[in-house]
Parts: C-alpha cells; sequence; structure tokens
C-alpha cells in the first residue's frame, strides 16, 4: 500500500468492513495509524474508539472477531476496505451487521455455489455436531484431500455411462468436497477464479496488443 493520509480526518480514516463470501457490508469504523499497524499484525480488525480514545479490536469482549483477509484503499488513499471473515454477529446488538441485516448470500445475485461456499466458510468457524461438513474439517486435511480424490474417482467411472442423474450427482459430490477442501487450506474459489482470470490475460495478451505491464 501507498502512505496512508489521515489528515483529513484529524488522525482518522474510515475503514469499511465487508464479509469476503456475502459480499455484504457488516460495520465501519476509524482507524488510526496504530489501529492499522495492528490490524496488520493481528489479522484482527482493529479500530480507534472515538469515545473511549484507545484502541479496540472488533471481538476483544465478545469473541466475535472479523478475521482480515485483504485490505484496499480508495483512489485517494483516505479510506480503506477490509474483507473479512466474521466469527459470530458483528452487531454488539447481536446483529449479523450494524445495518440490522442478515448476513446472507442473496440467491438471485450469487447462485447456489456462492450460497453453498458461504455455508462451508461459517462450518469452518462455527462447528455443529450434527453437520457434515463440520466433521470433514475436524478430520483434517488428509481426510479431506482423499475424500477429494474419491470423489473424482466415482466421477470419472459415472462419465463412462450415460445416467445423467448419476453423473451430474458425481459431480455435485466433487464440488462440494473441492470447496471444503479450498476453504481448509485457507482459500476461496475467488482465489481460483483469480488465478483463471490471469493465466488467461498472460496467454492472449499478444493478441489483444495489450501492454504487459498492465497485468504485472
Amino acid at each position: 500500500m501507498s502512505e496512508l493520509n489521515y489528515e483529513k480526518l484529524n488522525g482518522l480514516i474510515p475503514a469499511i468492513v465487508q464479509d469476503v463470501h456475502t459480499k455484504n457490508v457488516l460495520m465501519v469504523g476509524f482507524m488510526t495509524k496504530e489501529a492499522y499497524q495492528k490490524t496488520l499484525d493481528t489479522k484482527k480488525v482493529t479500530f480507534y474508539s472515538r469515545k473511549n480514545k484507545r484502541l479496540w479490536t472488533k471481538g476483544e469482549q465478545s469473541g466475535n472477531f472479523l478475521h482480515v483477509v485483504e485490505i484496499k484503499e480508495d483512489c485517494d488513499h483516505d479510506s480503506l476496505l477490509i474483507y473479512a471473515k466474521p466469527e459470530g454477529p458483528v452487531c454488539h446488538k447481536g446483529y449479523d451487521t450494524c445495518f440490522n441485516e442478515k448476513n446472507e448470500i442473496s440467491p438471485k445475485q450469487e447462485g447456489i455455489i456462492a450460497q453453498l461456499e458461504g455455508i462451508i466458510a461459517d462450518r469452518k468457524i462455527h462447528p455443529s455436531e450434527n453437520s457434515y461438513t463440520s466433521k470433514l474439517f475436524a478430520k483434517g486435511i488428509n481426510k479431506i484431500a482423499q475424500k477429494v480424490g474419491e470423489e473424482a474417482v466415482e466421477l470419472v467411472i459415472e462419465a463412462k455411462d450415460n445416467d445423467k442423474d448419476l453423473f451430474i450427482g458425481e459431480a455435485a459430490d466433487l464440488m462440494y468436497h473441492y470447496l471444503v477442501l479450498l476453504h481448509a487450506k485457507g482459500y476461496c474459489l475467488d482465489d481460483v477464479r483469480a488465478k483463471l482470470s490471469s493465466r488467461y490475460v498472460k496467454k492472449y495478451y499478444k493478441t489483444l496488443r495489450i501492454p504487459m505491464y498492465l497485468f504485472t
């Protein structure tokens, strides 16, 4: 990041926190240089309390931390957009967000894959006894990777036949376990999309006659 501009608000800079999966805005707070640095160091969103005149990490009392995934600055370098994974309700009144909204993915806007990924991400942070996903996470990365391999083999077997329902069913099983594996490793489908996009651009930049430095 370039040097942030704290002068406009007398040493403060606004920070908008957005759920990395649902894309919903969770809350807005203010940071000082110290708060920003602590956020970088701990990977947990830390603000400056204008009321109490001190740094405070979101969740320091409730345990509902905001785990930082990515931070972006705006074009004037005087505000931040933070993509985070919330650990529980964000609002002190118990709401999912400070705007009294459900932190859910809109089916019309994102589709079933995004909904499924959001559920998987939540199960990783909030395990449930009756959740198959939570049980997978508890078994560890080796078991999850094994399941992906098993589902891939089953899909290949079904591909040799002409039973659409069985083939699509195995494809769905593979997709689910693949998403679990991504999150177990600390990644998400957006990371895969970014890699695919990068490969496409680098492969065709000469054909498009676009300077390569724009993509580095």
